[in-house]
């Protein structure tokens, strides 16, 4: 286990070293720079003399190649750079708002698991009942409906039937009024934990399917044991290695942010910060999101890893060592 942990951590390098590549070459490709986002017309009144200066200031007058080693070299120090247009250095305007995001995040998966898996669950157990028939339709609308309705129809509900907004864009945190808190954050969970655990709901039930159908399954119940025993200690425990794989997926993609939910309800998360920062052109402050997201996605996905082994016994990584 200890070799094959180094072994995977060996290869976050070139993982992360080809993606900060590929979003370097890639922001720069984007018509304009920070001078013209930040200006808009009136760059085009610059004089040359000016141009130069502002480009010196925002490193914008040295090569591409130059550019990429010294930003890559500090951000192996933990300099992420200056965001032009916070004026703070990246790393702190992450950290200011990867909590809401970390936060929007659990939540999500938590109301995902406790949807999904009870009622994938059961509609494998009662296979082609109504409780299957009504836990296949409600996976069908959850897929169906993407969240940026979902996230509509809650806060058109919610304003219209109640006179209440979840978020007036007056966002309060956790540690401030806890309660006041949730009572934002619990809508835009649920906006991704819908369809999330319609996403859960079919993988358990297909999961769950396929093992009821071994023959150790079977084995079991021809020695007497109880249907519950059977499906909590045989079935349920050997169907959760697709199930846990997609929510390995699923965490890394929330903890990347979700601008469309955080910008219906007015979230000031990871996905919002990012998008503006594309929009301005701050290459610092993309540049930075983009590797913070990049290196949570790799660290959740070698968790998983961890995880199968001690789901499921029989995994091994010896031979790996």
């Amino acid at each position: 286990m200890p070799r094959y942990l180094m072994q995977r951590l060996l290869a976050f390098v070139p993982t992360l070293l080809g993606i900060s590549i590929l979003v370097f070459i890639s922001l720069r490709l984007i018509p304009g720079n920070a001078i013209t986002a930040t200006l808009g017309t009136e760059a085009g009144m610059l004089t040359p003399a000016q141009r130069a200066a502002l480009e010196r200031y925002y490193g914008l007058d040295r090569p591409h190649l130059e550019q990429y080693f010294n930003w890559i070299g500090e951000a192996l120090r933990g300099n992420l750079g200056i965001s032009v247009r916070h004026g703070k250095p990246v790393l702190e305007v992450i950290w200011d708002r990867f909590p809401l995001t970390f936060q929007l995040a659990l939540m999500s998966v938590l109301i995902a698991l406790l949807i999904g898996i009870p009622l994938g669950l059961l509609s494998a157990v009662y296979h082609n009942s109504i409780i299957d028939l009504c836990g296949r339709l409600f996976a069908l609308i959850g897929l169906a409906l993407p969240n940026f309705l979902v996230g509509t129809l809650i806060i058109y509900f919610l304003s219209v039937w109640f006179g209440v907004l979840p978020n007036a864009g007056d966002f309060t945190r956790f540690t401030d009024d806890p309660i006041k808190n949730l009572g934002q954050m619990i809508f835009p969970a649920f906006t991704l934990g819908f369809s999330f655990a319609s996403s859960l709901m079919r993988m358990t039930r297909s999961a769950m399917l396929e093992v009821l159908g071994e023959d150790y399954v079977r084995t079991a119940r021809s020695k007497g044991l109880r249907e519950r025993m059977v499906i909590r200690r045989h079935a349920l425990r050997n169907s959760l290695i697709p199930v846990v794989t997609l929510i390995g997926v699923e965490i890394g993609y929330l903890l990347g942010g979700t601008f469309i939910v955080e910008f219906l309800f007015s979230l000031p998360g990871i996905g919002r910060l990012t998008v503006n920062g594309i929009q301005q052109r701050d290459y610092a402050l993309v540049q930075g999101v983009t590797m913070f997201i990049a290196f949570n996605f790799v660290l959740v996905n070698l968790m998983v890893d961890l995880i199968y082994a001690a789901v499921d016994p029989r995994i091994s990584y010896k031979h790996h060592a």
